[in-house]
């Protein structure tokens, strides 16, 4: 079958059951989506399918119906995307396991609601897990990465 991640296409021999996450991790080398629980339940996994958050370990590849974004294709060559740019610049990240996941939902979150309340991220971003427990710089990324959307 093929597969679009990333802007590029591959073709892939793996059953059409495999879950998207080890097509991605194995068999592509898309190591930027990380496993964390295997049953959706904490995040890590997130990649976007046609600019929605789904989580990789859960979907079979042969449901694939579209273009894969991973944390890798997410920005523009050479420059990081607005969400990227502000986990950065709130640092974020500390052991930085759950982050790629985090920043795909949170991309995606912004997608749809170019300037959510803490509520509205609160709620978007209740599904992935972070041990490290740097909620409120989540919350204040997503704002700052919303200011930057908007202002282009």
């Amino acid at each position: 079958m093929k597969l679009v991640v990333d802007g590029r296409e591959f073709d892939i021999d793996v059953e059409p059951e495999m879950p998207l996450l080890w097509v991605l991790r194995d068999e592509l080398g898309f190591t930027g989506v990380k496993y964390g629980c295997g049953v959706s339940a904490c995040g890590a996994c997130t990649v976007h399918v046609d600019g929605q958050a789904v989580r990789s370990c859960q979907v079979p590849v042969g449901e694939v119906a579209g273009e894969v974004t991973t944390i890798w294709g997410l920005g523009q060559p050479g420059a990081l995307h607005a969400v990227q740019a502000a986990w950065v610049e709130h640092q974020v990240a500390q052991c930085g396991y759950c982050q790629s996941g985090q920043i795909m939902q949170a991309a995606a979150l912004l997608a749809a609601n170019p300037s959510p309340t803490d509520d509205e991220i609160d709620e978007a971003m209740s599904g992935n897990l972070c041990r490290c427990g740097t909620y409120p710089r989540i919350r204040a990324a997503v704002h700052t990465a919303a200011r930057m959307l908007q202002e282009g």
